[in-house]
């Protein structure tokens, strides 16, 4: 089949397209190259991609680009494009979230109402759920996100429901809980610690180290995003990794691997829940999942690829 990818050359983006390329997929990968972190890394995520045949890379943005011949053909779009993190959506940066992730989504589900698509998989995110009440948590929780990001996504999700319940368009929406793993971007704490573990330096930890994430590796939620488009399922899921664990057992483990890291601790940031935990019952009843890569290898993945990218800089 013929996929759309959006934000294509973003960390799950990238690993999404490899997937579908692996699996015989076209792909069609468009990513507009926002100043979030540099260019040159996002291109680096596809290079695995740019060598395939059946991939093509479109440098435009979907909050304003025409949509009619990318989607000329597509069965599936994966919609990963957004503008992430918590800590800077506050104050005048919520209109560039706005825009990025709230009308983007809006124009893109406007141009896919008359499109024969199979389904358009939306990636949310945990950060709709905020500091939930309870844990593990469900889809039936009431959503009540303390960030603007999630505020944003949180809204995105709903367009992505209203334009089902009125158009009859597929959609599905894969809430991710913390995903991590080789390519991940440079300002998330994963990516910082390991950068710090193989070549030195100080990491900064906001908060007291004893919140807790359920931590998920990369190469299993583009594995539930697959499965989840190519299957009947309609709806809202988590996408979890099925464990939670606070942020000083993450360094404690990845000190056994690299050598102490040395930690500065800073004040809790505005935003950040203090502990997220994932039910996946409904995407292992939706979608077969069922994550498989255990934190501790995930870790390892990523202690490798940053040896490789220093490797290959020397």
């Amino acid at each position: 089949m013929t996929s759309l990818v959006t934000g294509a050359a973003g960390f799950i983006g990238s690993h999404l397209c490899d997937l579908l390329l692996e699996q015989g997929d076209e792909v069609r990968g468009i990513d507009c190259f926002t100043d979030y972190y540099p260019r040159e890394r996002k291109l680096a995520n596809l290079e695995r991609a740019l060598e395939h045949e059946g991939f093509s890379l479109h440098e435009d943005d979907i909050a304003t680009t025409s949509l009619a011949s990318l989607l000329d053909g597509v069965s599936v779009v994966y919609h990963l494009a957004a503008q992430p993190g918590v800590r800077s959506s506050w104050g005048t940066e919520f209109e560039t979230y706005s825009r990025n992730n709230v009308l983007a989504t809006q124009r893109l589900l406007e141009a896919c109402r008359e499109a024969p698509l199979t389904k358009l998989l939306f990636a949310s995110s945990s950060s709709i759920y905020g500091d939930a009440a309870s844990r593990p948590t469900g889809e039936s929780t009431t959503p009540s996100p303390v960030s603007p990001y999630g505020v944003t996504k949180l809204a995105a999700e709903h367009l992505c429901g209203v334009y089902r319940a009125n158009f009859g368009l597929p959609t599905a929406a894969l809430r991710l809980f913390t995903v991590y793993g080789p390519r991940q971007r440079p300002d998330m704490a994963f990516a910082r610690l390991t950068d710090f573990a193989v070549n030195g330096g100080v990491f900064e930890l906001y908060g007291d180290g004893e919140q807790t994430r359920d931590f998920t590796y990369v190469g299993d939620v583009v594995r539930a995003m697959r499965d989840a488009a190519r299957s009947d399922w309609l709806g809202v899921a988590n996408v979890g990794g099925g464990l939670r664990v606070s942020m000083n057992e993450v360094i404690e483990r990845l000190s056994q691997v690299c050598g102490e890291v040395e930690v500065e601790r800073l004040p809790p940031s505005a935003g950040d829940v203090r502990d997220t935990e994932s039910d996946t019952t409904v995407a292992e009843a939706g979608f077969g999942y069922r994550p498989l890569t255990t934190l501790d290898e995930g870790l390892q993945a990523m202690v490798d690829w940053q040896r490789s990218r220093e490797g290959m800089r020397r």
